[in-house]
């Protein structure tokens, strides 16, 4: 197997693939890991705004991946459980947002609607007078891209992928 580029995804398929028992892996990046739009990536790591399943499902599965790796590879992921927040000041976003809620809470997705004083709590400086609610998913949060990516590497490597930098595709 030959992955061409060196990002976060890259990185991610080769520790799949190894994680599911290939060794014959190669990645190839033409500069070096992370040099690419992984760097400055925003690192959010949340399932706002997931509509079908799958992608939920990724979502969460990339939170409990990151949340673990660090102690499987030794490198941080830099993830924190910081919580995330939808904020609605309007009847249709409450709608949108309660009927998105349920449908997470199918998942398992513990999404939770909290009142403007208890996002005031939470977020001290929010102008909360126009606000209807919030909802809250307490166990996401965000991670640093380039650990993520590293940490990724690192154990696509321990299984047996090769990552090769400096060299680029060109066919």
């Amino acid at each position: 197997m030959v992955i061409v580029g060196g990002g976060v995804i890259g990185c991610s398929i080769a520790y799949h693939l190894t994680l599911l028992g290939l060794t014959d892996v190669v990645l190839l990046e033409r500069h070096q890991l992370t040099a690419g739009t992984t760097w400055h990536a925003a690192g959010l790591i949340t399932s706002a705004g997931m509509t079908d399943e799958t992608s939920l499902f990724m979502s969460r599965y990339s939170r409990d991946l990151y949340s673990r790796l660090e102690a499987e590879t030794g490198h941080s992921t830099g993830f924190r459980e910081i919580g995330h927040i939808s904020i609605a000041s309007n009847p249709d976003r409450l709608e949108s947002l309660r009927r998105t809620g349920a449908w997470m809470r199918g998942f398992g997705v513990p999404d939770t609607e909290i009142s403007p004083a208890e996002l005031q709590e939470l977020w001290p400086l929010l102008r909360t007078d126009d606000v209807l609610a919030g909802f809250l998913v307490p166990d996401e949060g965000r991670a640093d891209p380039v650990g993520v990516a590293t940490a990724l590497a690192k154990g696509a490597r321990s299984r047996g992928a090769h990552i090769v930098n400096g060299v680029s595709a060109t066919g």
